[in-house]
């Protein structure tokens, strides 16, 4: 469990020139290398227990078993890279200096599991030639908005100033400077600590909007805004400073890591911005999460783009075909990677379209993306679909498109990511 001392001491690490590069990682400027293939991901989640470990509080031996399942399934389906979720709630699947232990392991957030899970799954993916990209949640604390049930020595009881509740949820707030190294640092801990091949964030910046609810930024606002047009645009300047920041940072530690984002799959709407994608979104990331997808593509402050384009062809509010027309069109020419989101978890649910009963719906997905040149794989939500596949989504994908597994960097045993035109 992490002491105060301990956490005192952590936030005044100093310095990121650690951790030689791999050789051979790293184009010119510091980017990282990567080869022809297509990248074949599945998501697992740990927050809530929603994939991985199946419930709290199971032994070190049973968790460890469940995981590596997951990653023999990985195998026998031809994937070649996990997405790990490692920092559910700003807390920690590693030995962390800077955040308690993950609740989701024991039941108690803070207490050691007895074991190291993101060590163990970096080793046990790597020895069955997958990628472990570590997907870290930035800004999310809680799934409740009581900083007194979290661990006493949690960052966010230790600085209350530093949480915001909104929407039945805890967040760190983006506004604050702190926070926004803090949480860099808790991240880039795993970055030096581990052999990960990426450093993986999904779509959660300023939260979603909850109708009749404001994020209580005044007093951030008030002191740091006063440069902004007007407050949208200093959320999104917090969010891309984040952004800058934290790909600077982990080429300085290790070059050949990658940088990788999987926003909500549209940006803009075109009634909005001429340039934004043929959709009716209820949610435009620039315009609701603050967050700027378009611009750190355009600025190459990231290696790749995973949007979650979680809707069937011919949607009419966002059609897939659409969608992954204006990621492949923005991305071009960028050298930033294209990967897409695949909703899994909705092949088969009743609650879905027609569209999402028809097992070929995913397969169709893929044939259509080898339209755009610009697409580089594809990576699958969630794990326990990919385990269950109810109605044989999975499997339609891998009997029409994964024939073989894509292994680059033998001298490794090692699968990693294109830039460019993909090969097979």
């Amino acid at each position: 469990m992490l002491s105060a001392a301990g956490l005192l001491a952590a936030m005044t690490t100093a310095g990121d020139a650690v951790a030689s590069p791999v050789a051979g990682r790293a184009k010119g400027g510091g980017r990282p290398e990567a080869a022809p293939g297509r990248v074949r991901g599945m998501w697992i989640a740990t927050v809530a227990n929603l994939d991985w470990p199946s419930a709290p509080g199971l032994t070190a031996a049973r968790q460890e078993a469940e995981l590596f399942a997951y990653l023999d399934r990985a195998v026998e389906l031809r994937l070649n890279a996990v997405v790990l979720q490692v920092r559910p709630t700003a807390d920690a699947l590693w030995p962390s200096p800077y955040e308690p232990w993950a609740a989701c392991l024991t039941g108690t957030q803070g207490e050691d599991p007895g074991w190291d899970p993101l060590g163990t799954a970096v080793r046990a993916a790597h020895d069955r030639s997958l990628e472990l990209h570590a997907w870290f949640n930035p800004y999310r604390v809680a799934n409740h908005t009581d900083p007194g049930r979290l661990v006493a020595c949690h960052p966010a009881r230790l600085n209350p100033d530093w949480g915001v509740p909104y929407g039945g949820k805890l967040y760190y707030n983006p506004g604050l400077p702190e926070v926004r190294r803090f949480v860099q640092d808790a991240m880039l801990d795993a970055v030096r600590r581990y052999d990960i091949d990426a450093v993986h964030w999904d779509d959660y910046f300023y939260p979603y909007p909850v109708a009749g609810r404001s994020f209580d930024d005044d007093a951030a606002f008030e002191r740091y805004g006063g440069g902004f047009e007007d407050r949208a645009s200093w959320r999104r300047d917090n969010i891309d400073r984040l952004v800058r920041e934290t790909g600077q940072r982990i080429r300085r530690i290790k070059p050949h890591v990658r940088f990788g984002i999987s926003p909500f799959a549209v940006w803009r709407n075109a009634a909005t911005d001429p340039r934004g994608s043929d959709t009716r979104a209820g949610v435009q990331t620039y315009d609701d999460l603050y967050a700027d997808t378009r611009k750190w593509i355009k600025e190459g402050w990231i290696d790749y783009i995973c949007p979650q384009i979680y809707w069937h062809i011919g949607f009419a509010a966002a059609d897939y075909a659409r969608v992954l027309a204006w990621w492949s069109e923005t991305v071009r020419g960028t050298g930033v990677d294209l990967y897409v989101g695949e909703a899994l978890y909705k092949a088969g649910d009743p609650a879905q379209p027609d569209p999402w009963q028809d097992p070929a719906e995913l397969s169709r997905h893929l044939t259509l993306a080898r339209e755009h040149e610009e697409v580089g794989g594809h990576v699958f939500f969630s794990a326990k679909r990919v385990m269950a596949d109810r109605i044989g989504a999975m499997r339609r994908v891998v009997a029409d498109h994964y024939t073989g597994r894509v292994r680059l960097y033998p001298d490794r045993g090692r699968t990693y990511p294109h830039r460019g035109r993909p090969s097979g």
